[in-house]
């Protein structure tokens, strides 16, 4: 089976492994392009992530975690000047979810509490979505953060 004739659900539920990846290939960032920068710094704090103000003459946060994945917030005239072309899509669902681990349940609770009771839009409150315990609240610009636990028997 391809990745291509997976429906959504289908590929949210499995793993597919590839034995011939690249070597030296890693994971680099995710860019987040907020209509807003500090709204979108205060969200991901909130998430607990520790984003530093950004320098007051570059519209940028990068977040690293263990130095090596980043979490770039930054604003839509950024894009355009890497893409002349480039444009906000449309709102009408979400293409991407980005996932972040937590430790224990009742931390996937805390954050639901924390981050709906500051306004932000929850999409799944707390409880076992596919296997873990998760839950997945929009950040200000609609994009969907996962926030999960996920125990060693949640695995595999």
């Amino acid at each position: 089976m391809t990745n291509e004739s997976l429906t959504a659900g289908e590929a949210a539920s499995q793993t597919i492994e590839h034995d011939n990846a690249p070597s030296g290939v890693s994971f680099g960032m995710v860019v987040v392009y907020a209509r807003d920068l500090q709204r979108s710094i205060d969200f991901y704090r909130l998430v607990g992530l520790d984003v530093p103000d950004p320098h007051p003459e570059r519209p940028v946060a990068a977040w690293k975690e263990g130095g090596t994945i980043r979490l770039i917030i930054t604003t839509d005239p950024v894009a355009q000047r890497f893409d002349a072309n480039w444009i906000r899509p449309e709102r009408g669902g979400y293409q991407q979810v980005v996932e972040f681990f937590v430790e224990s349940d009742a931390a996937v609770d805390a954050a639901w509490q924390r981050l709906t009771a500051a306004g932000y839009k929850g999409t799944s409150s707390p409880g076992y979505l596919m296997k873990p315990y998760a839950t997945m609240v929009e950040d200000p610009d609609g994009n969907v953060i996962l926030i999960t636990h996920e125990r060693a028997e949640d695995r595999g």
